[in-house]
């Protein structure tokens, strides 16, 4: 089967969608896999190919409850040659957020379902998870083993739909985490960003 991995993170490397990539690729290691970056508004060279794969999956973070602007011009991009194809690929979806709860990502996967039927696509299925932010930090931690328990077990769960070509619920998951120290963590992030840039934590609570 072949099976096209789109990263559509706007970051180069070090980016979440890389992590949840990797692992899904070693899952899919049967199959005859192909990766994409979609990390700007132009579609990269030979995406023409991408209709005559029997699945997509897209990963991307949650930019405002919904899909990141440049992903959106690339899908806009690809209609066409996907409404021309005599077997459209079905299309699988792994977004992730800053937010601790993966249910934050419903709207995004909605969106991408209503996408694959303007295009004549076939949806099976999406991945809402939580946590985001803190992925590329563990990335080196063993698939199923402590903050990634959650986190492998829906990949797992997906990696199995996207090797048959079969449909289901979406999945939602958040990290095998504590929610306050997850938050704790993201304001000590912020804080010392905020330092390198040189503003001060008040700074953070200024309204504008």
């Amino acid at each position: 089967m072949k099976i096209a991995l789109i990263n559509a993170s706007p970051k180069l490397k070090d980016s979440a969608s890389g992590v949840i990539l990797e692992e899904l690729k070693g899952l899919l290691a049967e199959h005859a896999v192909t990766e994409y970056g979609f990390h700007t508004p132009a579609l990269p060279e030979n995406t023409e190919e991408l209709a005559n794969q029997d699945a997509l999956v897209f990963a991307f973070p949650l930019y405002v409850d919904g899909i990141p602007s440049h992903l959106l011009n690339c899908m806009a991009g690809l209609e066409e040659s996907f409404r021309k194809s005599e077997h459209p690929p079905t299309v699988y979806a792994v977004v992730n957020c800053g937010f601790y709860e993966g249910l934050q990502n419903r709207h995004a996967l909605h969106m991408m379902r209503n996408w694959c039927e303007k295009s004549g696509l076939v949806w099976g299925r999406g991945v809402g998870l939580g946590g985001g932010g803190m992925l590329p930090g563990i990335a080196n931690v063993p698939a199923g083993k402590g903050p990634k328990k959650n986190f492998s077990a829906a990949l797992k769960q997906l990696a199995e739909s996207v090797g048959t070509l079969s449909g289901g619920e979406d999945l939602f998951t958040s990290p095998n985490y504590p929610r306050i120290a997850y938050k704790t963590a993201a304001e000590i992030g912020w804080r010392q960003q905020a330092k390198a840039n040189g503003l001060a934590t008040k700074d953070l609570f200024q309204k504008r």
